[in-house]
């Protein structure tokens, strides 16, 4: 089994890391800082783990409200990036800004290979042991260093902590929104 999930993202607030019904659906990909320079120059902090794909023309949308803007051109900087937008191109313009997260259209994320997943598509998925037992529902992925783990909610809303580790898994259906999983018990047998 290939690697289970890959990305990060911020959840929607439906809390099933998916959009509701014809609404689209943002992640965030780093937040903007203080303008730089007269120019309307911005530094912009990462926080994605695709920073090669913000490039000139890219597309994307800033704030809460999601204000469309492209990238007009990318700096490398101390701190990040200095980005330049096309719409907006003086410092008063840019200044509001301040503070504001950056998005992409989750619809305009490439493909991943098969069996590799973006944390936002599992976000959600109903989680189930090899027994058909059902375990709970996937609230978050906690990004610990050496595996991720799932912090998976059951239906008394108590929090199970489960290691994101592949021989742990045996399945992953993204489009019935269903893993299936080995018992913590099984694992501590081997």
């Amino acid at each position: 089994m290939k690697r289970t999930h890959r990305g990060s993202s911020e959840p929607d607030l439906n809390g099933k890391g998916s959009p509701n019904n014809g609404e689209p659906f943002y992640l965030s990909i780093g937040r903007l800082g203080k303008p730089h320079g007269l120019d309307g120059g911005i530094v912009f902090y990462i926080i994605t783990d695709f920073p090669e794909r913000l490039k000139v023309g890219r597309k994307v949308y800033i704030g809460d409200e999601h204000i469309p803007a492209h990238i007009n051109s990318v700096k490398e900087h101390s701190r990040g990036l200095i980005f330049h937008f096309k719409e907006f191109d003086q410092i008063d313009q840019v200044e509001r800004f301040k503070s504001d997260f950056v998005f992409v259209d989750a619809t305009e994320l490439p493909k991943l290979p098969e069996g590799e997943y973006y944390h936002h598509q599992l976000i959600g998925v109903q989680v189930f042991d090899n027994q058909d037992n059902r375990i709970g529902e996937i609230q978050e992925i906690l990004e610990t260093g050496a595996n991720d783990v799932y912090l998976i909610k059951n239906e008394d809303q108590k929090e199970i902590l489960y290691p994101a580790l592949l021989n742990l898994i045996e399945k992953i259906d993204i489009e019935n929104r269903v893993m299936v999983v080995k018992p913590l018990e099984y694992y501590n047998q081997d």
